[in-house]
């Protein structure tokens, strides 16, 4: 079975509210399909990569390449999981989690985008919750980092609510402007502090190795 060689297909992240997990191909259409829709107002652009730009069919595309490309190019070294969103078994976003070096460095990074009708009802914080309960409990990272734009509040209500620390500045060029990413970190010991949402991980004992943390 191609789960027997590639493990992560069995790895679920759940709360109370969502599920997390590898889309199937039918999945990835319905999160392309997703993205189609839009996923923010077009005066702003919340990614340091601007893929929301492209005209909705390309963009639905997009998408589905990332997804190939990232587990094409998967290295324990050098990984990046997209995993797919799923409230009550509707699919509603893609929370990422990534690393490098991270059988050395214990760091992981998050991102996440949102399909535009579902914002606006905490799915960001109770995603987020879910892969940093992977990241320290399950993988044992030592720190969670992420950032976003001034433009961005509810990315930063998130962070906040969950722990994250200022953690300094970035200068980026996105759509040909000098743009400001405000980075956040967030600590093992700050996440042991927190209230957290339950979270249950099933599947991971075979990913070990994938993901540097055997």
């Amino acid at each position: 079975m191609l789960i027997d060689h590639w493990p992560l297909l069995g790895l679920r992240l759940t709360t109370p509210r969502l599920e997390l997990r590898l889309p199937s191909d039918e999945d990835l259409a319905a999160l392309a399909d997703l993205a189609a829709e839009g996923v923010h107002d077009s005066d702003r652009m919340p990614f340091t990569v601007p893929w929301t730009d492209l005209p909705p069919r390309e963009r639905a595309r997009s998408v589905v390449q990332h997804h190939w490309l990232q587990l094409g190019s998967w290295s324990p070294d050098d990984w990046t999981l997209n995993l797919a969103v799923f409230e009550h078994g509707r699919i509603v976003g893609q929370q990422s989690i990534r690393a490098r070096d991270f059988a050395t460095l214990r760091e992981v990074g998050t991102g996440s985008w949102i399909g535009f009708r579902h914002q606006g009802r905490g799915i960001g914080t109770d995603m987020r919750a879910a892969v940093l309960h992977l990241a320290f409990a399950g993988l044992h990272a030592t720190d969670a980092v992420s950032g976003a734009f001034a433009d961005n509040p509810s990315s930063f209500r998130v962070s906040e609510k969950l722990g994250y620390e200022p953690d300094g500045i970035q200068r980026l060029a996105v759509r040909e402007k000098v743009t400001v990413m405000r980075r956040v970190r967030l600590s093992r010991g700050r996440w042991e502090s927190k209230q957290r949402t339950a979270v249950e991980i099933d599947g991971l004992a075979p990913c070990l190795p994938l993901l540097g943390a055997a």
